[in-house]
């Protein structure tokens, strides 16, 4: 069993990317790249348009095959591209792990809150999923305001060493549990 394809909130639209949504990727993270390359590993060089090419054709196999579910998040119109989130299975049996960023754009408007708490409510609906986890550097507060808003609770906080050039090295797991 897999989630929804499309998931429709008020304001936007989560969906599955296909290969004609890799330009519109390669040019959200283009616009976003000096917000997103302290916080991600993957952005620690401007992306070619090849990679995100390639980016979106590794989530395509990923959904077909369970490992990952991964979502653009676009308006309501499903013209702009406002982020991307996902859905993990990177954190051992019977959990997922959700992963997000923004547009530069549409941050500080409760829109990550809103899909992730979305993505929440999907990966619980998934047979044998009982814990979900958000996982962020200490130092970016505002990825860790979305699983505090959501009533994650911080499980642990793991020493990593540095992954992007502003995050001290501290990594905090946030989880929920399936009620």
């Amino acid at each position: 069993m897999k989630p929804p394809e499309l998931i429709a909130l008020d304001g936007m639209l989560l969906r599955r990317w296909t290969p004609a949504d890799a330009p519109t990727l390669h040019a959200a993270v283009l616009e976003s790249f000096e917000a997103l390359h302290p916080w991600m590993p993957w952005a620690a060089e401007r992306p070619q348009a090849d990679e995100q090419a390639a980016f979106v054709e590794l989530t395509i196999g990923q959904w077909d095959a369970g490992e990952a579910f991964v979502y653009g998040i676009f308006d309501p119109g499903g013209e702009r591209l406002l982020g991307t989130a996902g859905l993990h299975a990177r954190v051992g049996p019977g959990a997922l792990e959700i992963g997000y960023w923004l547009h530069r754009d549409h941050t500080g408007k409760g829109l990550m809150t809103r899909a992730a708490g979305a993505l929440t409510d999907a990966g619980f609906a998934l047979p044998g999923i009982g814990r979900i986890e958000i996982h962020c550097d200490e130092a970016n507060t505002a990825s860790a305001a979305v699983p505090r808003r959501l009533g994650y609770r911080l499980d642990r906080v793991e020493e990593i060493g540095r992954e992007a050039p502003a995050e001290i090295g501290r990594r905090m797991i946030w989880a929920k549990t399936r009620r």
